[in-house]
């Protein structure tokens, strides 16, 4: 099978990048041709496409009032993405695409491409972009739907979109732009890495059958962990450390405990979470910056514990999944796709709140040596039922057939 994959950023920039190049290395290993479409940057991996991928586009350096309404009309349409995708499609001729992050540096346009050559389409929702438009449903720090039933000028009001009054105007425009021009219809089925997920698309209008549930996947055999000396003495969390993670719940949390925190990645609260520990004299917690390779997978598999503290509707975050593979027990928030990971191998929190945090800690601590181990076995268990390669490819695959057998491509 020929399938095109598209996604905005062709190097690891998150979860959903994580996700694309385990997918493709997956498809390729079984037999399949992925052909790449993406967007140009200096920290691209090598593409035998590249040069059908769009011009770098970075919304986040400072503009000229000119090039903010050029890149302003990027994001609503970018005649660059469906002119290049075009041409690709053209040469290429895939049997699929299987759309990832596609919205702004790519934009909506790329599927006025797709419903010209009836190409069977899929889509994973690795974030709510399509439902939500500053991505997700969060605003001031609290769960937000308002823009429920396409009302996408409250994104406006309440300038959801960093808090810019003029960049949050140019995804309403986009919103009911697309939704006017009907261009998701272009996408035959939606894949969610949640069952969560799959509940609000459906609550949000998508008709059910047009949505399905494919958990995320860590590729490989599982790793080998060399043992620490303080293993199973701390709690870890590692991620991204941004607002809607729930890192500030997390550490007060840990405020006058003797448990000991380990913290570990980089994000835009580095500096005041530091703050806030020196400043509060926290000597239980410490931050360890970005871990990468075997250093990650020696302190996620010496852990007593991950936590995942979001506070917002995470999806299918794959530090749950690697926590996992590697048999740790997890204590996670109740929100999102959170508590699908947790089944007899952890605690479950109420999001947001230090007492109910504190309290699942405990919980964990007055485990005795059975009940723990069980936990750790349970955990095992769920990875090798639903997050394993086999397993993910399998389900991928059968829903690849559902869309080829009710849509041929049309190149003539």
């Amino acid at each position: 099978m020929k399938i095109l994959m598209v996604n905005k950023f062709f190097y690891i920039k998150g979860g959903s990048e994580t996700y694309y190049f385990s997918l493709k290395k997956l498809l390729e290993k079984n037999g399949h041709s992925v052909i790449d479409f993406s967007m140009k940057h200096e920290n691209n991996f090598d593409s035998p496409y590249s040069n059908y991928f769009v011009n770098k586009i970075d919304y986040n350096v400072p503009h000229t009032i000119t090039e903010k309404i050029q890149l302003g009309a990027k994001i609503i349409y970018s005649y660059e993405a469906r002119k290049k995708l075009e041409e690709l499609v053209k040469r290429e001729k895939p049997d699929l695409i299987h759309l990832h992050n596609f919205q702004h540096q790519l934009s909506p346009s790329i599927l006025k491409v797709v419903k010209k050559y009836d190409i069977p389409t899929v889509y994973t929702a690795h974030d709510f972009k399509m439902l939500c438009l500053n991505y997700k449903m969060m605003h001031n720090g609290k769960i937000c739907e308002e823009c429920k039933n396409g009302k996408y000028y409250h994104c406006a009001l309440n300038k959801c979109v960093k808090d810019s009054f003029f960049k949050s105007g140019i995804n309403v425009f986009e919103g009911y732009l697309h939704k006017l021009c009907r261009s998701y219809d272009a996408i035959d089925l939606i894949i969610t890495p949640s069952l969560f997920y799959k509940m609000k698309f459906e609550e949000f209008g998508i008709r059910p059958e047009r949505v399905i549930h494919i958990p995320n996947f860590v590729s490989g055999e599982i790793p080998e962990i060399n043992v620490r000396k303080d293993r199973k003495k701390y709690y870890l969390y590692f991620g991204r450390l941004s607002e809607e993670k729930g890192i500030k719940t997390l550490i007060k949390a840990f405020r006058g405990m003797d448990n000991i925190l380990y913290i570990a990645g980089i994000g835009p609260l580095e500096n005041e979470l530091k703050k806030y520990i020196e400043n509060n004299k926290l000597q239980n917690i410490k931050m360890l910056g970005s871990l990468r390779g075997q250093n990650l997978i020696d302190f996620v598999g010496n852990a007593k514990a991950i936590i995942i503290p979001s506070e917002w509707y995470e999806n299918g975050p794959y530090s749950a999944i690697e926590a996992l593979q590697l048999g740790r027990p997890i204590i996670g928030a109740n929100i999102g796709g959170i508590p699908e990971l947790i089944n007899q191998n952890g605690q479950v929190f109420i999001s947001g709140d230090v007492i109910s945090l504190r309290n699942a800690i405990t919980n964990i601590e007055q485990c005795s040596d059975v009940e723990y181990k069980k936990m750790e076995i349970q955990s095992n268990y769920i990875y090798g039922r639903f997050y394993r390669e086999q397993y993910h490819y399998n389900k991928l695959i059968q829903a690849y057939e559902s869309v080829i057998k009710i849509k041929t491509p049309n190149y003539k």
